[in-house]
């Protein structure tokens, strides 16, 4: 199925004609991310270098009643950018250009093209800082990262991705510009949009700028690294840290399987006959950051942490980091298939999920790793296996749905920054009940009543109906 040629000659007109792509290559790439198991292709790719080209396109889309997915580098997990009813996707890389940065206002005024990365070293060269800092920040964009509402290894302490989003420019369906929010430090004037805005994974509007928020540098930073001999150490040693009142910059967590397949792909000496291992990173003044470590090191050796050590380098720092970081690339590599998940849960329930997800991978007979933000209760068990294998892929799907149905029970959510797309929609109604789902529906009904951003996504089809 192909759109009428009038409809494509509208779109070559607004962005120009090597802007508008309908050919096999620029479908078939655009039609799936780095979700593995699902892929649609678009009718069309678009590239749009101005917000007035985003409206343009918009009411094309509107007038004609064509889908329209907006995407940024498609790194996200829940497969929020695969097309599923076709129509047109509206891709943000050339429009990537910091607009500004506020010294006196403290704020980033951006496109949602730039990438994640990008935007931390113009902030860093004026002695600011932007916290978020998702494991796909050298690749992901910002207007990728609201859409999802991207948390990071430094959300334990600074928050996510929505906590630094002050203002919004967005497109409505209907091809209608809003302004939401702006530099302002408070505003209740009706409605909090901007927030609404964040994790709606496109579906309630096309973002086509973001004011953030920037802080100031922080002064020091430190790093440390604690081995344990069992699992279930490194997860009370988590669990202690946060209930001794200690708020580390980073508190991640690798399981042995993570940590095997991580020094296999970085070769930087992690001791793999270890059950776990803890980052922890403390920034600040330099006495809080040496007091805060040598508590949480001492934590760590009440439970038996086989070894400790602090980055004596910023070069060390940053390769311990940069390990957690390559975490899912080193696990993508060592099987064809690789399943990542992110269930959350109050920070206190982790060792009781650590436990859950090593029961479930041994009943299903299924190999699972686990690693994530353990300071913030977001974990990500992540599924080696083949998609070619049904019977195997079978007994995944059971063991994810234990998983998630863990998660609930003890108080936690199917997703705490992948966001919900294709893969969670099955799950939402556990969690938010029939009166909740309502209540989405209608939300998304006003944004979007004709149900042309980005549907299939969050609902369920049934449900957008």
């Amino acid at each position: 199925m192909s759109l009428d040629p009038q409809i494509i000659r509208e779109l070559e007109k607004i962005v120009g004609q090597p802007y508008c792509r309908t050919d096999q290559e620029a479908r078939l790439t655009h039609s799936y991310d780095a979700t593995p198991l699902f892929q649609a292709f678009p009718h069309a790719v678009v590239y749009p270098q101005s917000t007035e080209e985003v409206q343009a396109v918009m009411k094309v889309a509107n007038r004609y009643q064509i889908p329209v997915i907006s995407r940024g580098s498609g790194t996200n997990l829940s497969a929020s950018a695969v097309p599923v009813n076709g129509g047109i996707v509206m891709v943000f890389n050339r429009m990537n250009n910091i607009l500004e940065i506020d010294t006196q206002n403290l704020t980033a005024t951006v496109q949602p093209g730039v990438i994640t990365r990008d935007l931390h070293e113009a902030v860093s060269a004026h002695s600011l800082f932007y916290p978020p800092d998702p494991g796909s920040m050298s690749i992901s964009t910002i207007g990728g990262n609201i859409a999802q509402g991207a948390g990071g290894l430094r959300g334990l302490k600074y928050g996510t991705t929505k906590d630094y989003v002050l203002g919004l420019e967005a497109v409505l369906a209907n091809g209608e510009v809003i302004r939401t929010g702006g530099k302002l430090a408070k505003d209740v004037s009706g409605y909090d949009v901007t927030k609404l805005m964040v994790g709606s994974e496109g579906t309630l509007a096309i973002i086509t700028e973001a004011t953030l928020k920037l802080l100031p540098q922080p002064a020091f930073q430190q790093t440390m690294v604690a081995y344990f001999p069992e699992l279930d150490l490194a997860a009370e040693a988590v669990s202690n840290i946060i209930s001794s009142r200690i708020i580390p910059c980073t508190l991640e967590f690798m399981d042995q399987g993570t940590m095997e397949v991580v020094e296999a792909f970085t070769n930087i000496g992690l001791p793999t006959d270890q059950k776990a291992m803890l980052i922890l990173e403390q920034d600040g003044p330099p006495e809080v950051v040496e007091r805060d470590l040598e508590q949480m090191a001492e934590i760590c050796r009440r439970l038996q942490a086989t070894k400790i050590e602090i980055a004596r380098t910023q070069k060390e720092r940053e390769s311990l980091l940069e390990a957690r970081r390559t975490a899912l690339s080193a696990l993508a590599r060592s099987t064809p298939t690789t399943i990542l998940e992110d269930a959350t849960v109050p920070r206190a329930s982790i060792p009781e999920m650590v436990r859950k997800i090593t029961e479930i991978s041994k009943k299903y007979n299924i190999r699972i790793c686990t690693f994530g933000h353990a300071g913030d209760g977001n974990l990500h068990p992540t599924c080696m296996t083949d998609a070619r294998n049904k019977k195997e892929i079978g007994r995944v799907k059971k063991a994810f749905d234990e998983i998630f149905e863990t998660a609930l029970k003890l108080g936690g959510t199917i997703t705490g920054e992948h966001g919900v797309g294709i893969a969670k929609a099955p799950y939402m109604e556990k969690q938010w009940g029939k009166a909740g789902m309502e209540l989405l529906k209608r939300i998304k009904e006003a944004f979007d009543p004709h149900h042309l951003l980005n549907p299939g996504k969050i609902l369920l089809p049934s449900e957008e109906e």
